[in-house]
């Protein structure tokens, strides 16, 4: 079963908050972000991606973004933009895409620490494969700020109970309630300060989730767990109750979450003209022209392609893929081995130069765009995969092939920390 924990949070003052919150670090460039927080000295951005107050050109990695981290890091507590709570707390974090809608939809997740050793044992599950270099400087902003700066993205099998006590505080007014001026997301977060909520949300987890499963942050969850290792190791008089045991997470129940679609975009067709290449992908596809106007894939199975000023609704044939296989029945294996693999000679995802991914958060006009300005010969389109195929493949142990999934919202960091001790 699942360990959750309250924690003293460090939080930035009601009137900042807006200002502080930034989104996650690895959807800017450094660029993007020295744009994003010019003039916005309390823009969370100095902490998350430091290197922007360097010099232009500065090595996110190197070691002077890491001083520069520490140094941001303890400016912020110092001057007090960061304020950490005298109690354990819980929280609620909610989300929309769209506030200003009265009818908008919300997801509501529960701010909490998560328990390393459940990473460890796979009680935590994921989904994806991690790259150790993403996890060594994920790891090394954990050890040097000795916190939990981002939070990571969980789910779980959701259940009426913890509904209800989300319902019922979140009745309340939140303590912080934003419009995120870069995206127009739509941001609440209130503090569950009831101690018999807290015990019961703790108890809840522990005796009727049998497993998390992390949605977005792989890398962030990994590098938690392995310092928490890392200082257990170091501790010869580690007990197991360490606040570096426990990881910062807000963990959403599965029907609430939004899994859009992750796109490809090709470079060249292989060496094979377009007549050629059309009548390869027809090996496997039903292919019907769809003209000159954006089309989206409607159901599993079905694609969409850009290819000289056309767009094509390419249906898998029957007998191309296995629907009993966690695996094969994901529409990014059959378009990878399909075409990706067969017909454009593109082995590898991670590595292969002439492919990038685009997520579907940018339209599948983007997809056009990148084609017609030639940076691109190709493009498909994707139906999105589901909550229940992300549990199943966790569950099953397997994981899914690179860019299969984009969550969103994206979680904003800097409305709640968790320092390891």
């Amino acid at each position: 079963m699942s360990i959750i924990k309250p924690f003293k949070g460090f939080r930035p003052p009601v009137d900042i908050v807006e200002k502080l919150a930034s989104r996650p670090y690895d959807v800017l460039n450094s660029e993007e972000a020295r744009v994003e927080c010019e003039g916005n000295p309390y823009s969370l951005l100095h902490v998350t991606k430091a290197e922007i107050d360097l010099p232009q050109g500065t090595d996110e990695h190197s070691p002077e973004v890491y001083l520069q981290v520490v140094k941001n890091y303890n400016k912020f507590k110092d001057l007090g933009w960061l304020v950490k709570d005298e109690e354990e707390k819980l929280y609620i974090y909610a989300q929309s895409m769209n506030p200003k809608d009265a009818n908008a939809k919300w997801q509501y997740g529960i701010v909490a620490c998560a328990y390393s050793e459940d990473y460890v044992n796979k009680v935590i599950k994921k989904h994806e494969l991690t790259r150790k270099d993403k996890e060594e400087d994920r790891m090394k902003h954990v050890r040097i700020t000795n916190a939990n700066v981002e939070p990571v993205f969980f789910a779980y099998p959701a259940i009426a109970r913890i509904d209800e006590i989300v319902a019922s505080v979140t009745a309340q007014k939140p303590i912080y309630d934003f419009i995120a001026k870069e995206d127009g997301f739509g941001h609440r977060f209130w503090v569950i300060d009831d101690r018999k909520l807290i015990d019961e949300l703790v108890d809840i987890f522990d005796k009727q989730v049998p497993a998390m499963y992390i949605a977005d942050g792989h890398h962030r969850s990994a590098a938690a767990a392995l310092v928490g290792q890392e200082k257990k190791e170091q501790n010869p008089a580690h007990t197991g109750k360490e606040e570096y045991n426990y990881f910062m997470t807000v963990i959403f129940p599965d029907n609430q979450l939004n899994v859009i679609d992750y796109n490809r975009v090709v470079k060249d067709l292989n060496g094979l003209s377009k007549e050629q290449f059309i009548a390869a992908v027809g090996e496997s596809y039903d292919l019907q022209d769809m003209g000159t106007d954006i089309y989206k894939p409607t159901k599993l199975h079905e694609h969409s392609m850009y290819l000289d000023g056309h767009w094509y609704k390419m249906t898998a044939k029957p007998g191309t893929y296995n629907d009993n296989d966690p695996i094969g029945v994901l529409d990014v294996t059959i378009l990878s081995n399909l075409v990706l693999d067969k017909v454009l000679g593109i082995k590898d995802l991670r590595t292969d130069k002439r492919i990038d991914f685009v997520g579907g958060i940018r339209g599948l006009g983007e997809l056009k765009r990148r084609v017609d300005n030639g940076e691109m010969k190709v493009a498909f389109a994707l139906y999105p995969v589901s909550m229940k195929q992300i549990i199943d493949i966790a569950d099953t142990g397997n994981i899914m092939p690179p860019k299969t999934t984009w969550f969103e919202p994206k979680l904003r960091s800097g409305l709640v920390i968790h320092e390891l001790c």
